[in-house]
């Protein structure tokens, strides 16, 4: 079997995995959180340079018999993937081992499969800078739908900063809305396959609710918005499957949105675990796996990274 490592850097967080054949030894991370800015991409930068060390030690457990690594070379800040490459790369040299550069949100994608029964689904992608419905169609991935301005996890974080929740704001809005009890009349934006939070955000910041009411009605409508666009490229495609990922997937209530939206319609849901769903370095790995098998490496020298590359570019 192969020993491949991966390393996941795209944003706040720095994560290291190993993978022997089929099996995790190992998924390491430290993730950068702040109680009242968001990600500045300079301090997120000096955090993982600040955790590389002891991540990759914990995740490598003393082995040195690393045949591949895998690299999150894109989409993502500049700033932080940099620093992954550059680990891959003086890691690389150091074992003499292969390089494989993969795509921080094909590896949601290719996880959440491994991890599901999923065999060929729709998949809701919300995380901090993308929301995109993906499906695979003649031979690629596909976009079917997303954002047209900011991904749902900036917007509930921006929305949490300016409540004073820090960052990640998403898992305390969360527990606010579970006390909430008022339904707001909130904008609804959902312009054919695509959705659009901008307008929301500019709403709830002249709301004068008490915040348990507040996260609750924004969870409610922003996440009947990512549904409703789920079951439209369901019939679409004529998929039978749905399958969540990203790290806004952790939430409950958006979880039993997607199941009863599925039940209702005869399709499957799946969702893998939530170790799975936010940033992590065993999706990096298990991509990495799936296309050093397919042939395709990179050398040291031309081991770089692409922020802006899209999932259907691929």
């Amino acid at each position: 079997m192969v020993i491949i490592l991966g390393i996941e850097s795209t944003a706040h967080t720095f994560g290291a995995a190993l993978l022997d054949g089929e099996t995790f030894l190992s998924n390491v991370k430290d993730s950068f959180t702040s109680e009242e800015e968001g990600m500045i991409p300079a301090a997120v930068a000096d955090h993982h340079i600040r955790v590389l060390s002891d991540v990759l030690s914990k995740a490598l457990q003393g082995r040195t018999d690393i045949e591949v690594i895998a690299y999150s070379a894109s989409p993502g800040l500049g700033h932080t993937l940099r620093i992954g490459a550059a680990a891959a790369r003086a890691l690389a040299k150091k074992f003499g081992a292969k390089l494989v550069g993969v795509n921080h949100c094909i590896a949601h994608l290719e996880i959440g499969k491994k991890e599901t029964t999923a065999k060929d689904p729709v998949f809701l992608y919300a995380s901090g800078v993308n929301t995109q419905v993906i499906a695979f169609h003649e031979g690629k991935f596909r976009i079917f739908g997303e954002t047209l301005d900011m991904g749902v996890g900036n917007f509930l974080d921006s929305f949490g900063r300016k409540k004073g929740l820090g960052f990640p704001a998403g898992p305390k809005i969360e527990a606010l809305a579970k006390k909430g009890t008022k339904l707001i009349d909130l904008p609804y934006s959902v312009k054919g396959m695509d959705t659009s939070f901008g307008g929301l955000l500019t709403k709830i910041e002249t709301l004068n609710e008490p915040l348990e009411d507040v996260c609750y009605s924004v969870q409610e409508t922003v996440f009947a918005m990512l549904v409703e666009v789920c079951e439209r490229a369901l019939a679409f495609t004529g998929k039978n499957e749905l399958l969540l990922g990203g790290g806004v997937a952790c939430n409950k209530r958006l979880q039993d949105m997607c199941s009863s939206m599925c039940k209702a319609r005869g399709a499957i849901f799946h969702v893998p675990a939530n170790e799975f769903l936010v940033d992590n370095a065993a999706m990096i790995a298990w991509l990495g796996k799936v296309t050093y098998e397919k042939g395709n490496t990179v050398s040291i020298e031309q081991a770089g990274i692409n922020p802006y590359e899209r999932t259907d570019e691929v």
